[in-house]
C-alpha cells in the first residue's frame, strides 16, 4: 500500500515535487484571481454607478420619456384691412419610425382598421418608406379627424412605434382668389433642407415651407421656431404625463397692401377667362390687386395633392400654376403708343401738331404694313392719332424716332424690368428690343420694318401686365419714379410723396434757371431729395406727360375714340386709358379680305386683348392694366371689364384713406 501510495504521488505531482508547496501554489492563483475579478466588478459597478452614471441615467430616461419636436408656427398674412388671408389651423397626425416597428406589416393592418386606410394610401405608405432611411419619421397620415385621432390612442398600445401627433397646418380662406398673390406651402424637400440652413435647422416631419409667392420669398420670416415636448411613457410607448413643453416663436405676420374685397372681385370677373388684372397706387406704388387666371386651390397642396388633381392642374391648356401678373410675357399692342408718343415728344422728333395721312396700308421695301382700319383714318394729329389708335400714324413716328431712343424711354418708364423683385422669385422682366440687343441675343441686325412693328406693340417686344400697370401709374403721376410695392411695413405715406411730386412740378412751372437744368435732366441724374421722401422724374419736359395723358382721355370719353363703349358717364368714375390688341399670328392678306369673325377663329390664334388705365382722370390715384388672353380687342373684352373694376376700386378708396388714418393715429 505504501508503495502503491508512492507511485501514485509520482504520477500525479511528478518526481521530486512538495505535495504541500503545491497547494499552496495553487490556492494562491486562485486567490489571486478572485481577487483581480472582485477588483474588476467593483471598478465596473464604479464605471457604471459614478463615472457613467449621467449616460446610463440618460438611456433609461429614454425609455421612460419620449420628445417631440413641435412644428413651428408660420407668420399669417394679412389684407390691407387687417383681414386673414393666410392662417394657420391644428391638426392631428399620425407618425411612426421604421426601426421602432417590430412587424410593418401587422403594423398596417391594424391602422387599415383603425383609421380607415385605403389599399391605394397603403401602396403610397410602403413605396414612401423604400424610398427613406429606417429610422427616419414616416408619416402615415396628415390630417386626422379627431375620431380617429381619439380612437388612434385608445388602441396605442397595440401599435408600438407609432406616435399619434399635433401638428399646425396652412389654411387660405379665400382659397383660389388669393394663390397667386400668396404663393401656396407644401412639404419640404431634401433640396429646401439642404439649401436653406432656417429650414433645416427648425425641420419637424412633415414641416411645410412656401413654394412660390409671397409664401416662398419671405419664408425666412415666416417660418418661425420649432418648440419641444416631452412625454413620459410606459412599456408600450403610450403617453402617460407631459413633463416638460417649450413654446416655440411664431413666424412674422405681413399685412399686405391687397384690398380683399377688389381682390375676390377681378377674380370672379376672370372666371372662364385665361388673363390678369393688376391695379396700383399711383403715389405709394400699392398693388391693390392681383389677380391671374385660371387659378387653384392652395389649400390642397397643404396636405399633399392626389396625383389625379394634380395632373388635372398641370396639364390644363390655359396654365393655372402661372402667375400671368407677373410671369405671363405678351406683346402690349396699341398701349404702348402712349409711350411711344411721349418718347416722340420728349426726343423733339414730333410736336404735337404733326400731321400724317392714314390710307389704311403703307409700303416699305415691298412690305405691306396695315391700319386695324382698312379704309385708313385720314389726316391725323398726335391726339387723335392715340385716341382712334392709328397704325399708319404710329408706323412714321416709330421710323422718325428709331428703336433704341424708345428703347431708353420704354425703360425709364419701367417696362423691360421685374417690377415686384424680392417679393416673387418667379417673376418675369420683360423684353424692350434695340439694335444691341438684337446683334447680342439673335446674331443678326435690325432692320427698319421692326422698328416699325415695335411702334404699334408687336415684334419682338414683350411685357408683363405688371410693367404696363406701372407704367401707366407713373405717366399718371406726372412722369415721375414710384417704388411698386405689395407688403405695407408702414414706411410710404400718399401725402409725402404727392406733395412732393406737387412742389416739383410747380418749381418747372417757374421756368427758372435751376428746373430748366432739371428738364434738360436724363434718368441716369441723382435722386431729386426732399425732406420726406426722394423722387426721380422721368421726363424731360412735364408737359409732354400732361399732353399725353389727356389724349387717353379722349380715347375713353370723346366720341370716335377706341374705349369710348366703356365710359364712365359720372365724373367721379372717369378715366384715362388705352386699348390694345395683341395679335399672336400673323395675318394673311386672304384673311384680312374675309375679314373672319372672331368666333370663327381657332381659340389659340385669336389676338390678346390689352387695356390699360389710370382714375379717376381729373384726380388720378389708381393704375390698373387687363390682359385677357385671346380675348380678341382691347376695346370690346379688356375695356368693359376695366371699367368695372375702376368703379369698385374708386367706391372703395374712401374705406382705404379712412383706414390708414386710423392706423397713423395708432402709430
Amino acid at each position: 500500500q505504501l508503495l502503491r501510495k508512492k507511485m501514485f504521488n509520482r504520477v500525479a505531482f511528478g518526481p521530486g515535487v512538495n505535495k504541500n508547496k503545491l497547494i499552496t501554489r495553487r490556492m494562491f492563483v486562485l486567490s489571486a484571481a478572485k481577487v483581480i475579478i472582485f477588483v474588476g466588478i467593483i471598478g465596473r459597478l464604479f464605471s457604471l454607478q459614478i463615472s457613467e452614471n449621467k449616460k446610463y441615467s440618460f438611456l433609461a430616461d429614454k425609455n421612460r420619456l419620449r420628445a417631440w419636436k413641435l412644428p413651428p408656427k408660420r407668420g399669417i398674412f394679412e389684407d390691407y384691412f387687417g383681414n386673414t388671408i393666410a392662417d394657420n389651423n391644428q391638426v392631428f397626425q399620425l407618425h411612426v419610425v421604421p426601426e421602432e416597428v417590430e412587424d410593418f406589416n401587422y403594423l398596417m393592418v391594424r391602422l387599415k382598421n383603425i383609421i380607415k386606410i385605403d389599399n391605394r394610401e397603403i401602396r403610397r405608405i410602403y413605396k414612401k418608406k423604400e424610398k427613406q432611411l429606417p429610422w427616419q419619421t414616416l408619416i402615415i397620415s396628415e390630417n386626422l379627424s379627431w375620431e380617429e385621432f381619439s380612437r388612434l390612442n385608445l388602441f396605442l398600445h397595440e401599435l408600438p412605434g407609432a406616435k399619434p401627433v399635433f401638428s399646425v397646418a396652412r389654411q387660405y380662406p379665400q382659397a383660389e382668389n388669393f394663390t397667386h398673390v400668396l404663393g401656396y406651402v407644401a412639404e419640404a424637400s431634401t433640396q429646401d433642407i439642404n439649401n436653406y440652413s432656417f429650414i433645416k435647422e427648425n425641420y419637424v416631419p412633415g414641416l411645410r415651407v412656401g413654394k412660390t409667392g409671397l409664401e416662398k420669398a419671405l419664408e425666412k420670416e415666416l417660418i418661425g421656431a420649432s418648440g419641444l415636448q416631452r412625454y413620459e411613457v410606459n412599456a408600450h410607448g403610450k403617453k402617460i404625463k407631459q413633463i416638460d413643453r417649450v413654446e416655440g416663436i411664431q413666424g412674422k405676420s405681413f399685412r399686405t397692401t391687397i384690398d380683399q374685397e377688389v381682390q375676390n372681385y377681378v377674380q370672379k370677373l376672370l372666371i372662364g377667362k385665361s388673363g390678369s388684372i393688376s391695379v396700383m397706387d399711383i403715389y405709394t406704388g400699392d398693388m391693390i390687386a392681383m389677380g391671374s387666371s385660371p387659378s387653384f386651390d392652395p389649400n390642397q397642396f397643404v396636405h399633399g395633392i392626389d396625383s389625379k388633381e394634380w395632373n388635372k392642374i398641370n396639364e390644363d391648356p390655359m396654365k393655372p400654376l402661372i402667375n400671368k401678373s407677373v410671369s405671363g410675357l405678351y406683346s402690349p399692342g396699341s398701349t404702348i403708343k402712349p409711350l411711344v408718343a411721349l418718347s416722340a415728344l420728349e426726343n423733339h422728333v414730333i410736336t404735337p401738331q404733326f400731321v400724317h395721312k392714314c390710307e389704311g396700308k403703307m409700303e416699305l421695301y415691298d412690305h405691306k404694313y396695315h391700319c386695324w382700319q382698312k379704309k385708313g383714318h385720314g389726316y391725323m394729329r398726335l391726339r387723335n392719332a392715340i385716341k382712334q389708335s392709328c397704325d399708319i400714324y404710329f408706323y412714321e413716328v416709330a421710323r422718325r424716332l428709331g428703336v433704341d431712343r424708345l428703347s431708353i424711354t420704354a425703360k425709364k418708364y419701367g417696362l423691360g424690368e421685374k417690377v415686384l423683385s424680392g417679393y416673387f422669385f418667379e417673376e418675369k422682366s420683360g423684353i424692350i428690343p434695340s439694335t444691341k440687343w438684337k446683334l447680342k441675343n439673335i446674331g443678326k441686325g435690325w432692320v427698319l420694318g421692326e422698328t416699325l412693328l415695335t411702334g404699334i406693340g408687336q415684334g419682338y417686344i414683350l411685357c408683363t401686365p405688371l410693367e404696363l400697370c406701372l407704367m401707366i401709374a407713373q405717366m399718371a403721376n406726372g412722369g415721375f419714379k414710384i417704388r411698386p410695392r405689395i407688403i405695407d411695413d408702414g414706411t410710404v405715406i400718399y401725402e409725402d410723396i404727392k406733395s412732393t411730386i406737387d412742389n416739383q412740378l410747380k418749381k418747372f412751372e417757374l421756368g427758372s434757371k435751376e428746373e430748366e437744368e432739371i428738364i434738360t435732366a436724363d434718368v441716369d441724374l441723382d435722386l431729386m431729395k426732399t425732406e420726406s421722401v426722394n423722387l426721380k422724374p422721368l421726363f424731360r419736359n412735364p408737359e409732354n406727360v400732361k399732353f399725353v395723358n389727356e389724349a387717353m382721355y379722349a380715347v375713353s370719353n370723346e366720341f370716335m375714340g377706341t374705349a369710348y363703349a366703356s365710359r364712365h358717364e359720372k365724373q367721379k368714375y372717369q378715366y384715362a386709358g388705352k386699348t390694345g390688341t395683341a395679335q399672336i399670328k400673323s395675318i394673311t392678306e386672304e384673311q384680312r379680305e374675309l375679314d373672319i369673325d372672331i368666333q370663327d377663329i381657332p381659340y389659340e390664334d385669336r389676338d390678346h386683348a390689352v387695356f390699360i388705365a389710370f382714375a379717376p382722370y381729373k384726380k388720378p390715384r389708381y393704375a390698373i392694366s387687363v390682359i385677357v388672353e385671346h380675348g380678341g380687342t382691347g376695346s370690346s373684352v379688356a375695356a368693359p371689364i376695366a371699367k368695372k373694376v375702376i368703379k369698385k376700386v374708386l367706391e372703395r378708396h374712401k374705406l382705404r384713406k379712412k383706414y390708414q388714418l386710423d392706423l397713423f393715429e395708432e402709430v
